[in-house]
């Protein structure tokens, strides 16, 4: 597969595993319509960290509400660029929403999320980065992001498994498995050179890559 007959590529995983530096770098590769999540806009989400109970469905049906607006956007963005990147699927509101709502606002969600995602485009490839929750931990204090600090490694520990879940069971596009531990493919050249192979190489099914990282 070339980079020509990847028209739409989403990256995907838990916090801080690196989703949104992965697309800017491919982005940058590919001269591609970047659609970014931007958590930091969502006026909800501290409040979410500092109390997941009370903010809970504030926080998810903004998300909700913000990405099925950019997915909108996005299909009447400039159909010339070589390549869309995005950072998140909308399958994946979901698997947020079943960890922090309880059983009536989740039904409540699901009635609006089934209205508004009907037209939900699909992926030519996905590529799914796993990391264990230490090395998430580690990533999300790097980056000093004020509204991060109050996240538990028991939240990320409840992500995981579902992501986890989620792609055992996903058949809609072609899926790299990536285990990010790891390489950084954003300050090694050698190691996001051995990632891009792999990405322009997944045609069909799942795939699983286990990258070792090079010396520097």
């Amino acid at each position: 597969m070339s980079e020509h007959s990847l028209k739409y590529i989403v990256i995907e995983g838990s916090i801080g595993v690196g989703k949104t530096s992965l697309a800017q770098r491919l982005g940058d590769e590919f001269g591609s319509y970047l659609l970014l999540e931007q958590a930091d806009e969502n006026p909800f989400l501290e409040q979410f960290y500092q109390n997941p109970r009370e903010a809970a469905l504030s926080t998810q049906l903004f998300f909700l509400l913000r990405r099925t607006k950019q997915l909108q956007e996005f299909r009447q963005a400039d159909i010339f660029s070589p390549v869309r990147i995005s950072d998140f699927l909308i399958e994946k509101d979901q698997l947020f929403a079943q960890i922090t709502l309880n059983a009536s606002e989740y039904e409540l969600y699901k009635q609006v999320y089934s209205y508004l995602t009907i037209d939900a485009p699909k992926p030519d490839l996905v590529v799914y980065l796993q990391a264990p929750v230490e090395v998430l931990m580690q990533r999300i204090r790097k980056r000093k992001r004020g509204y991060e600090r109050l996240i538990g490694s028991a939240y990320l520990e409840q992500l995981n498994a579902a992501y986890a879940k989620f792609f055992y069971n996903y058949v809609d596009a072609p899926c790299l498995i990536v285990n990010a531990s790891e390489i950084d493919f954003i300050n090694s050249e050698k190691d996001y050179q051995q990632l891009l192979q792999q990405i322009l190489g997944t045609t069909a099914g799942k795939r699983y890559f286990n990258p070792l990282p090079f010396a520097s």
